[in-house]
């Protein structure tokens, strides 16, 4: 029977271009940005590297087709390079399966890698996988603010939730990012948000507003990964392990099932129950000490409290409200100020959750670095309410 990964493979060193609109730099220079990090942070050489994974979603801008990009950007030793997607949860994905590789002994050192170049597609907002004027504007229902905005309407429904009240409650969902990202010179938007600025936005979707939106934005993400013994002959100390990497895809069931009411992500709440269970993990809202999620819009991040078993049913907005997810509360969210504050270059942002939990495991986050953390998790989602995929990673230090 599988035992799982917990403890197994542990970070050897992880790097992170500046997002933002990088007008100047292609793909392959944000790409050798991170990796220059990555490899300096884990102390080694190119020839030391066994296989890789690269995720990108635009595929045709750019970055090519298949794992050659980044092998020739970076000049890898002729070593395996394989090209991942998973919608805008790829980024994990390549790290799931680097992870893996190792856990599973086919490879000793291996690295992930996501990047995008969303401003150079045109596009003000998310772009579909299909570059063009004539892109459908209704695919796969609706664009991506109009599908979130439901799950707000839902989710108010649901719980009975005054519209005035969930404004305020996911006003301060950007308000809290937009204060750390302040405080991260890698972020794309580093400006403090008020509430009444927030609140005054010109609407996208009800009741989503401008800044109740992420960004569009480049950006390049590496992890670099082994065994902890190897990591230990290579003269690491205080280790960051991977706990759990579980991942959940949508079959179909929300879209053609009476029980599902719109207000949840069904594969969050599954891909978590099996990361928790092989953490080792029973009580998320005690034991796990921060987190970065999806927060592709505000109210994703408020109900994805819930399906992670942070907050009960219909409680996150009591406590987002409360301060539970802010810098300073009980469990912070998006310290490194999230997809709001960085954008989502879609091949990047599962690598780039990964980096700010690295960090703050290992006390180097600088000014916005947490008191002894132990528990990290990010979530990376991907596709739509109604029809997503979903991962969620868990680490820590070595046990």
């Amino acid at each position: 029977m599988a035992s799982g990964i917990k403890d197994k493979v542990v970070i050897l060193g992880m790097g992170c271009s500046r997002f933002g609109e990088r007008w100047d730099a292609s793909p392959e220079d944000l790409m050798v940005e991170a990796y220059v990090e990555a490899m300096s942070d884990a102390g080694i050489g190119p020839e030391q590297l066994d296989a890789a994974w690269f995720s990108t979603h635009m595929s045709d801008v750019g970055t090519g087709r298949g794992g050659l990009p980044m092998s020739i950007a970076l000049r890898l030793p002729n070593i395996g390079v394989t090209r991942v997607e998973n919608f805008c949860a790829g980024g994990t994905e390549a790290v799931r399966a680097a992870v893996y590789g190792v856990a599973a002994g086919a490879c000793d050192i291996a690295i992930a890698l996501g990047v995008e170049k969303l401003k150079d597609t045109g596009y003000g907002g998310l772009p579909v996988a299909t570059v063009g004027t004539l892109t459908p504007q209704w695919y796969p229902n609706a664009v991506a603010p109009a599908n979130f905005a439901q799950l707000a309407t839902a989710y108010r429904s649901k719980h009975g939730v005054d519209a005035g009240t969930l404004k305020r409650a996911i006003a301060h969902v950007s308000v809290k990012s937009h204060a750390n990202g302040v405080k991260n010179p890698k972020a794309h938007l580093r400006k403090t948000l008020t509430e009444e600025q927030v609140l005054n936005a010109p609407i996208i979707a009800e009741p989503l507003g401008l800044f109740d939106c992420c960004g569009v934005s480049d950006g390049a993400a590496a992890v670099i990964v082994t065994r902890p013994d190897i990591a230990t002959s290579l003269g690491k100390r205080e280790l960051v392990a991977f706990k759990a990497l579980r991942v959940a895809t949508s079959n179909g069931w929300e879209m053609h099932s009476s029980q599902w009411d719109g207000s949840y992500f069904h594969t969050t709440r599954i891909a978590a129950k099996r990361a928790y269970e092989e953490a080792g993990i029973r009580h998320p809202r005690a034991e796990v000490s921060m987190l970065e999620v999806h927060d592709c819009f505000s109210i994703t991040e408020l109900v994805t409290m819930e399906d992670l078993f942070l907050s009960q049913e219909g409680a996150a907005v009591r406590d987002v409200m409360d301060g539970v997810f802010d810098a300073d509360g009980r469990i912070p969210c998006q310290i490194d100020g999230g997809l709001k504050c960085f954008g989502h270059p879609v091949g990047a942002s599962g690598v780039r959750m990964l980096y700010e939990m690295y960090l703050q495991l290992q006390g180097r986050a600088g000014p916005r670095q947490l008191k002894a953390p132990r528990i990290g998790l990010t979530h990376n989602l991907g596709g739509q309410p109604s029809q997503n995929v979903c991962s969620v990673a868990i680490v820590g230090s070595l046990s």
